[in-house]
């Protein structure tokens, strides 16, 4: 199964994600099919670039996104 989820990087206490396109099999930070965007919760506003036509296409082929990265797909298409 396919997945679109947060890998985390950027520093201890400083987290900041990709949102990518991976292996529900794979570890969080493993190899990634594709990335699709960007989360910094740590400006505020928090920053949040996704390519929605990429989310899209991938949804379209059967990859399932998690709760927080629907989230953040809905307020990204909102602010759009």
């Amino acid at each position: 199964m396919v997945k679109i989820r947060l890998a985390r990087i950027g520093a201890k206490k400083v987290p900041q994600y990709r949102i990518v396109v991976q292996d529900a099999a794979k570890p969080r930070d493993g190899a990634r099919i594709d990335e699709i965007g960007f989360y910094d919760p740590n400006t505020n506003p928090a920053t949040v670039k996704i390519d929605l036509e990429a989310a899209k296409k991938w949804i379209a082929n059967g990859a399932q996104p998690t709760t927080v990265v629907k989230k953040l797909m809905k307020d990204a298409a909102k602010n759009a």
